[in-house]
């Protein structure tokens, strides 16, 4: 207990450290936050338009139904182009969900904020048996 009392400081530090640790979890904001079940229901009934950032050799091996590629350099240009409602919601995916959070914060930032990236990308969608076209 005294050790405790005389090092407050460092129980303190380690509590603060484990939290900040955990609110990226807790937020999921890990690789995104939209599961293949929300994007499904987003697709469905807001009629969302999905855009993969991913590179075009990467999207011609498969990517998800009906979705539009702009790869994650050209986003900025591209993407008022192909998304001209800005309040049509967004689905950012790539391959693993790490690019598609970028380009979420992207798309955010031009104004479309609906913007969503898929949680694990187009891995998770795979793994949720959803289907999947190859160009």
């Amino acid at each position: 207990m005294n050790f405790i009392l005389d090092n407050w400081y460092l129980v303190f530090l380690a509590l603060a450290s484990g939290v900040m640790l955990l609110m990226p979890v807790l937020k999921g904001a890990g690789a995104g936050s939209l599961s293949a079940a929300q994007a499904v229901q987003l697709i469905n009934r807001e009629k969302a338009i999905v855009i993969d950032v991913c590179e075009p050799e990467e999207f011609a091996a498969g990517h998800v139904g009906g979705a539009r590629n702009i790869p994650l350099g050209q986003l900025q240009e591209r993407l008022p182009q192909v998304a001209k409602n800005k309040a049509v919601p967004l689905i950012l995916v790539c391959t693993k969900g790490a690019r598609a959070s970028r380009a979420a914060s992207i798309a955010k930032g031009l104004g479309y904020d609906k913007a969503q990236a898929l949680a694990g990308g187009l891995s998770a969608w795979r793994e949720a048996n959803m289907p999947v076209e190859k160009a």
